[in-house]
């Protein structure tokens, strides 16, 4: 019994003998469904920790901050996202409210030294924040940052 390979794609839109289906085994973009159809089928099938994520995205992109991943060392940026976890953790024996700041793109630690606790910093909640960039560890860390809370709930 011989096996045959299946016979590659061919499109009218492609020269002959080119295959509709790149290399990479993935169809092209013109191939893809588009606009809202996309969009559509993308929630559908997406995650909900993946629309939080692009949500958020969108968020950082329309309030005209920079995004964390784009962050360097000591750059000075204004970032914005959702606070995920607030600890008290002492550094070099000083109390520091430490919160860990996602936009979608990728975390950033957010460093209050001397603070034990700050009215309105609490998982869950939204922020801006402005400062210059750190790295620790391979860590982005921004340390007693210039911070604006944004309002709960729906806008």
């Amino acid at each position: 019994m011989t096996h045959l390979a299946p016979a590659p794609v061919v499109d009218d839109r492609y020269p002959s003998g080119m295959s509709a289906v790149p290399r990479s085994g993935k169809p092209d973009r013109a191939s893809r469904p588009s606009g809202r159809f996309r969009r559509m089928l993308d929630r559908l099938s997406s995650s909900q920790e993946d629309l939080e994520s692009e949500e958020l995205r969108e968020d950082s992109h329309a309030s005209g901050c920079t995004r964390i991943s784009e962050c360097t060392d000591r750059q000075i940026v204004k970032v914005t996202g959702t606070l995920r976890t607030v600890t008290l953790r002492p550094r070099a024996g000083v109390p520091a409210l430490e919160a860990e700041l996602f936009d979608g793109t990728a975390p950033l630690d957010v460093v209050w030294l001397g603070r034990r606790s700050i009215v309105g910093i609490e998982p869950g909640r939204k922020l801006i924040a402005s400062g210059r960039i750190a790295m620790s560890h391979g860590r982005r860390v921004l340390f007693n940052p210039k911070y604006e809370l944004r309002p709960l709930g729906k806008e």
